[in-house]
């Protein structure tokens, strides 16, 4: 976006723009001094921007208006909140449009963004950084899916260094359509089976290894949401240390339910627990992670809260921050991704809110001891203690008003990653 330059030690506020196939998202977030990622805002627009494509892939006029539309109700949201740093992507649905200049021309003369169409390697990279700032992995070799609209990026890495990615046209947008034109839950597994295997991804994959698989994308967070509130097993809901992840046979579970012949599938998915804008899509989303866990051999699954909107702000960041050290501070980011699982009403906005009021209290107190003796008596990490117990203070909500300090204070203990 343009406008002055910031320098890096006064910006607070960055942003990304995700232009993807399936929804355009905004994320603005504060940048803490010790390199915290903080997000502050999160806008979504449902663009559908690979719906009604022509035969050639070309963006269609109506998607093109969605997209201008969306992308000016984020601009707007940028001016309001004195955003003067953000960054545009684009991924699968843009990429491979004959017409994506024509789009990219527009948005840039009418609202002044620059548009990186990504290539599918650079999403993967991206979405891989962005992991790494919500799961402590850095020192371990990772491979990452991510479940776009218009394709899935995956990677495998180690300590930073990405060691292989790569990109299939295989989306739950697209596969969805596939699987409307043929009707057949057996030709769309076979389908989506043929493009692994015609890939060199399962061969790269059985030659490099990993630790653990890692889940990122708004399918697959939505996949476990299902799976934890829902479950399989009453037990389960009750098992804190068990959030964000899952495994092949409760995914093979979810599957069986979501591809049975009645009801319809939008009214499963409902029965289920995914989000209306989810409904449409997720059945095949479900299908194309069953089968790149039986193609690549992965049992569970960690899953995380960030992806490649983090990863941008992460690589911006890093270019502009010496000190900006992407596999910095893991407890940090654990308590991130707690009160993000137990965020079940958005009050996540209200923790946020309280940690602004904190931070000017703060930094006014710091500020008078200064002026009295010449000392500050307290200190940067002294804040982070207490943004913590802000972001968690009310998690126990999730299960009722009564005790939930309690609550709060029982999950916090309980969670093995704390």
């Amino acid at each position: 976006m343009e406008g002055p330059p910031v320098p890096p030690r006064q910006q607070t506020l960055v942003a990304a723009i995700d232009m993807g196939t399936n929804s355009f998202k905004l994320l603005v977030a504060r940048v803490l001094p010790r390199g915290h990622l903080l997000a502050l805002a999160r806008l979504k627009e449902p663009v559908l921007l690979g719906r009604g494509r022509a035969a050639d892939g070309s963006v269609a006029p109506d998607a093109r208006l969605r997209a201008v539309a969306a992308l000016r109700s984020f601009s707007l949201a940028l001016r309001a909140l004195d955003v003067r740093l953000a960054r545009v992507v684009a991924t699968a649905a843009l990429r491979s449009a004959p017409n994506r200049d024509d789009l990219v021309t527009a948005v840039s003369a009418e609202l002044g963004f620059q548009v990186d169409v990504l290539s599918g390697e650079e999403e993967a990279r991206l979405v891989y950084l962005g992991v790494l700032q919500f799961l402590p992995l850095f020192h371990r070799t990772i491979l990452v899916v991510d479940i776009g609209g218009g394709s899935t990026e995956f990677v495998v890495a180690n300590k930073g260094k990405v060691l292989y990615a790569t990109s299939l046209d295989l989306g739950h947008v697209s596969l969805t359509e596939f699987h409307e034109r043929h009707g057949n839950f057996g030709d769309l597994r076979s389908y989506i089976r043929s493009v692994l295997n015609q890939s060199p991804l399962v061969d790269k994959v059985k030659e490099l290894g990993f630790e653990i698989a890692v889940g990122s994308s708004g399918t697959i967070r939505s996949i476990e949401r299902s799976i934890f509130l829902d479950g399989f097993d009453e037990s389960m809901r009750r098992d804190f240390g068990r959030e964000w992840r899952f495994s092949r046979d409760e995914l093979g579970l979810l599957v069986e339910k979501l591809t049975s012949p009645n009801p319809s599938e939008v009214e499963r998915a409902k029965r289920l627990g995914f989000r209306k804008r989810r409904r449409e899509f997720i059945v095949a989303g479900a299908v194309l992670l069953l089968e790149i866990f039986e193609t690549l051999g992965i049992d569970n699954i960690e899953v995380s809260g960030y992806a490649l909107s983090e990863g941008v702000i992460s690589e911006m960041l890093t270019n502009d921050r010496m000190d900006y050290d992407i596999g910095m501070n893991a407890r940090w980011r654990s308590v991130v991704s707690l009160a993000m699982r137990f965020d079940g009403d958005n009050r996540m906005k209200s923790a946020l809110h309280c940690v602004g009021i904190a931070k000017e209290l703060f930094d006014g107190i710091r500020r008078s001891d200064e002026l009295v003796d010449g000392n500050a008596r307290l200190h940067e990490k002294d804040f982070e203690y207490m943004e913590a117990a802000l972001l968690l203070h009310n998690i126990g909500l999730l299960m009722g008003m009564k005790g939930y300090h309690k609550r709060s204070y029982k999950i916090i203990k309980e969670v093995s990653f704390i």
